[in-house]
């Protein structure tokens, strides 16, 4: 079954909003998991909008099943990382201004020191994976750094979802089987939903591990956490 980790940044956010401890960050992250959430997913920034790097330290000892740390590998953040030492690191080169997550690694052009990331982390204990556009070319240099999966960027296919989805997942769908092929494991993320999700995850053989948080936190304001988060996990059951 492929694992939903529950990215909680936007629960961070609504926090930082009042400057107090309300939501707190660490018990929600304990409620999702009670919930059924099989990870945790942080992306801290420099100007900790959201998720703090305190967050990050403080979760650490908490999450008992997947703690996934997503961000540019800036000095800060590799000694974050040097300190946490979470299962899994998702590298994203987002400018330190982006609202979101906006574009995957050039793998081509920054396959060396990319290279040497990667050998940084596996060397503290842990798993890599490289945010990705779906090009083939990118995944063939992805294969080259070392990483242990690439993270599939899916914007662009939950924006063509509704247009025509087997057009919006082809990309995808190919960029995958020659990523299992070279041996990478494939994660996928951004702009998933309730709506486009199972299809996704039906196209997408293999598929190891998905991370949501803004639609899943939309959702749970109407529906509530627990369950929203088993809504999710209905849509990654293999039918």
């Amino acid at each position: 079954m492929t694992k939903l980790s529950v990215n909680i940044n936007k629960i961070a956010t609504l926090r930082n909003a009042r400057g107090h401890n309300r939501p707190d960050v660490l018990q929600v992250a304990r409620d999702c998991e009670r919930f059924g959430a099989q990870g945790i997913t942080v992306h801290p920034r420099p100007d900790e909008r959201h998720i703090r790097y305190q967050d990050v330290r403080d979760l650490k000892p908490l999450v008992t099943t997947e703690f996934n740390i997503e961000g540019n590998p800036t000095p800060d953040f590799i000694e974050l990382v040097r300190a946490v030492r979470p299962e899994q690191v998702t590298l994203v080169p987002d400018a330190p201004d982006a609202i979101t997550s906006n574009a995957g690694w050039d793998t081509i052009r920054h396959q060396e020191y990319l290279r040497g990331i990667v050998q940084e982390f596996k060397q503290m204990g842990c798993r890599v994976s490289i945010f990705l556009d779906p090009v083939e070319e990118l995944v063939r240099a992805a294969a080259t750094t070392g990483t242990d999966r690439i993270e599939l960027y899916t914007e662009a296919y939950a924006t063509g979802y509704h247009q025509d989805r087997e057009a919006a997942v082809a990309p995808y769908r190919e960029a995958a089987a020659l990523a299992q092929q070279l041996g990478l494991g494939v994660n996928a993320g951004h702009d998933l939903d309730l709506d486009n999700l199972a299809f996704l995850h039906q196209q997408l053989p293999g598929l190891a591990e998905v991370s949501i948080g803004h639609a899943l936190v939309c959702d749970a304001l109407y529906l509530g956490l627990e369950n929203t988060i088993q809504l999710y996990l209905r849509q990654l059951i293999n039918n």
